[in-house]
């Protein structure tokens, strides 16, 4: 969300990011609206400035006994206090326009990221390790899990309906592992602080990330006005919000493991069968709080430990930049993780790394005071996930399946497995 006055100030800026977006221009829109918001204050002020002085003569006139001009400025008074509340009102509403504008307005992109409509145009950088090669042919996740009587999707949909997953024996174990493996790395080998936050936030909460209010079809809310969180970045991030930090504590590095809750509601038609897109999920996300110097190099650096986990699994991946069509709306840079699936014979994203400059601390109003200059800024904020577990999971199937249908548990996870180096249908 961004501030009027900067886009008064660089309009042609502003439109150019929208644009590189695919958005019409819409700095003149926000700049007549504000106009109009500023008018009605002015104008407000002024009305409020002409009560007070005549509350103040009111008592003049009476001291010096002319009842007549005291009862006239009492009459005025009467029509200042009409004219002030249509004049809040007015404000009120016009500053309601420019919120509901300015909060659909997705971030600017920075300079380098690829422009293009969609993830046709998005850029591979980088490769890690090499395609499995098998001597039969590969199955899917959805078959192998099934086949070993450890994913059932029939449970779930008498549970649930569609887009749900029950996994039982050692299936669930290593869903539980895998979170167990990426927690211990990222907190005692990262330097990220875990934290166990609430799963239900206030309306107030999901603004500050930016689900609400362009995303709400997307989320799940209950009755009594919380809404489900659809990925730890929502808690994690909102920690700052309304905060004064000190520079020197900065950055700040938090992790947490969370069930996430989506709607997918437009996703119809796709990815329907399997564990890749459900209502329900599991994930350890990466959030860091930093200074505008440095999220640039943050960004890297949470890149490279959510790479990390991947790495010591063993699963060939890649690195793409988004494109600005594909991009998240409160991004600036974002990097796909995409793991490989030798079942599906496609890369699948597994992991989502973006810089949000000071687009989502702006909505929390989360700050620190400069060190340099004692001046208080909005600090950056990123997130990314590192890992979503359902999918390393699904990873781990497809890429170490066997022949005989059993998986060969990766060294990295067997000491969260007590050992246990294959799953069998008998385990």
């Amino acid at each position: 969300m961004f501030d009027a006055k900067a886009i008064r100030q660089d309009p042609d800026l502003f439109d150019a990011g929208w644009t590189k977006r695919g958005l019409d221009p819409q700095a003149k829109r926000i700049i007549e609206l504000d106009a109009r918001r500023r008018a009605a204050i002015a104008s407000l002020q002024e009305l409020q400035t002409r009560r007070n002085d005549a509350s103040k003569a009111i008592g003049k006139a009476k001291a010096s006994g002319n009842d007549d001009e005291a009862q006239k400025l009492i009459d005025q008074i009467a029509q200042f206090k009409t004219a002030i509340q249509e004049g809040e009102d007015k404000e009120r509403e016009l500053m309601a326009q420019m919120d509901d504008l300015l909060s659909g307005l997705p971030n600017l992109p920075f300079d380098d990221v690829p422009q293009g409509e969609d993830e046709t145009a998005n850029v591979e950088i980088r490769q890690y390790g090499t395609k499995p090669d098998f001597d039969f042919e590969p199955k899917e996740h959805s078959d192998l899990g099934v086949d070993l009587g450890q994913m059932d999707f029939e449970a779930a949909a008498r549970l649930s309906g569609a887009r749900f997953v029950v996994l039982s024996g050692h299936l669930a174990r290593l869903e539980r592992a895998l979170a167990g493996f990426m927690l211990d790395a990222h907190t005692t080998e990262f330097g990220y602080t875990e934290y166990v936050p609430p799963l239900l936030v206030r309306e107030s909460t999901m603004f500050g990330t930016a689900q609400l209010p362009k995303f709400a079809d997307d989320q799940f809310q209950t009755a009594d006005g919380y809404w489900l969180i659809p990925t730890a970045e929502v808690p994690l991030t909102n920690l700052v919000r309304q905060q004064i930090l000190n520079e020197d504590a900065l950055p700040l590095r938090f992790t947490a493991h969370t069930p996430c809750f989506r709607l997918e509601a437009g996703a119809a038609g796709k990815d329907t069968r399997g564990m890749i897109r459900q209502h329900q999920f599991s994930k350890v996300e990466l959030v860091s709080i930093t200074t505008p110097d440095n999220s640039m190099e943050e960004h890297e650096r949470l890149t490279n430990c959510a790479e990390e986990i991947l790495k010591r699994l063993d699963l060939h991946y890649r690195v793409v930049v988004l494109c600005t069509g594909d991009m998240g709306f409160s991004a600036q840079k974002t990097y796909d993780l995409e793991v490989w699936l030798p079942g599906q014979n496609k890369y699948r994203e597994i992991s989502s790394c973006s810089n949000c400059g000071d687009f989502q601390a702006r909505r929390m109003d989360a700050r620190y005071r400069s060190e340099s200059d004692k001046a208080i800024k909005f600090v950056h904020t990123l997130n990314g996930s590192g890992l979503a577990i359902g999918r390393t999971l699904v990873a781990i199937l497809e890429n170490y399946q066997q022949a005989d249908g059993s998986i060969i548990v990766p060294d990295a996870v067997r000491p969260y497995m007590s050992g246990l180096e294959r799953i069998t249908v008998e385990s």
